[in-house]
């Protein structure tokens, strides 16, 4: 698949929840568009020299809060990319100003039973450690969907193949730029 040029002009960011596949599709999806690829969770990291689960455990869930807004504000000031924010990132009213201002937001999107299934096979995620994952995506969704909401463009991804998804994506990235033109 080749993608149109103009597509590479923004920084894209996804954003939804946990387990959709922000860091999976955005590493594909970065290589169609032929961008760089940032992970926020991964620049996180790097940055304060902790895991997430770390960060969380010394710190608390707002200084990682805190620590991802700062990290995703530098990234917004580098050039066009691939960006897979946290799932809280978007949540933020400081951070989505930003990203809807300097990006393309794209909220993906998938049944919360499937995310679930997803999350479930590891024990690294604070929010979800020691918590039944469906109970934890529920509460999530109702939050933050309203949220999400908000981005540019919303792809369902379901459980597709990754190619799919990005398929989706740049089909739907293709649209928004039509529309934007007219």
């Amino acid at each position: 698949m080749t993608a149109d040029p103009r597509l590479r002009r923004k920084t894209i960011a996804l954003v939804g929840l946990m387990g959709v596949g922000k860091s999976s599709i955005g590493r594909r999806l970065a290589t169609v568009l032929d961008l760089p690829f940032k992970d926020a969770d991964t620049e996180v990291e790097t940055a304060a020299g902790r895991t997430i689960s770390e960060i969380f455990d010394s710190f608390g869930e707002q200084a990682f809060r805190d620590g991802e807004r700062r990290v995703i504000a530098r990234l917004m000031d580098e050039g066009p990319h691939v960006l897979a924010t946290g799932g809280g990132a978007f949540i933020n009213d400081e951070t989505r100003a930003l990203i809807k201002a300097r990006a393309v937001s794209i909220w993906l999107k998938a049944d919360l039973e499937l995310l679930a299934r997803r999350i479930g096979r590891k024990d690294n995620r604070p929010l979800v450690r020691g918590k039944d994952p469906l109970e934890v995506l529920t509460a999530l969704s109702a939050e933050r969907d309203p949220i999400y909401a908000q981005a540019d463009i919303t792809v369902e991804t379901g459980d597709t193949p990754h190619h799919e998804a990005v398929e989706a994506v740049v089909s739907a990235l293709t649209a928004h730029l039509a529309g934007a033109e007219t």
